[in-house]
């Protein structure tokens, strides 16, 4: 069984290649490392198989950027063996080491965006996202191996210019399930 994450977002249509969200979008110096998962706050996010979990951490902070919201991330190695990043999330609902069912709630989807802070040197990207008024997602990102070191990484973001081996395309493997 194979759950969506997000039921309630605003569209199950992932971003086609090179759009806004979508992965390895360029990004001016940067490349998007998953998809974003556009949804109401408080959405309910939902394990898509499942897994264990590997990992929780902080995902964004305003102590690194003004206009980012604290959020948090979950890592997840699902029974298929693959890894699956659920970031930009608030209240999560696992801990380190639980094994969980497909459609578990694992979090909620945060307000990733202080949309008030964003400004004229801010990411042609997130100034796109102020002007329509999104500031609620979940990032999704799908690895083949954990943990994965960056050699540069914030946010989501890939600051080199060739993808990661182990990183893989989470728009691809949602297609699959979906």
């Amino acid at each position: 069984m194979h759950i969506w994450p997000v039921p309630n977002s605003y569209s199950k249509t992932l971003p086609s290649a090179g759009a806004a969200g979508s992965f390895w979008e360029e990004r001016k110096g940067r490349h998007h490392c998953g998809i974003d998962i556009y949804a109401p706050l408080n959405s309910d996010v939902l394990a898509i198989e499942n897994g264990r979990v590997v990992e929780t951490g902080v995902f964004t902070s305003p102590l690194t950027l003004p206009y980012w919201n604290e959020t948090y991330y979950i890592v997840l190695q699902n029974e298929s063996g693959l890894f699956c990043k659920y970031a930009e999330i608030d209240g999560l609902s696992v801990n380190e080491g639980q094994r969980v069912k497909a459609g578990k709630i694992i979090g909620k989807v945060a307000r990733v965006l202080n949309l008030e802070k964003i400004d004229n040197t801010s990411p042609e990207y997130i100034k796109s996202l102020q002007r329509k008024k999104i500031s609620s997602m979940l990032h999704f990102e799908l690895y083949r191996v954990w943990p994965v070191q960056f050699q540069k990484y914030l946010g989501g973001n890939s600051f080199i210019g060739q993808k990661p081996k182990n990183l893989l395309d989470p728009a691809e493997y949602l297609k699959k399930l979906f």
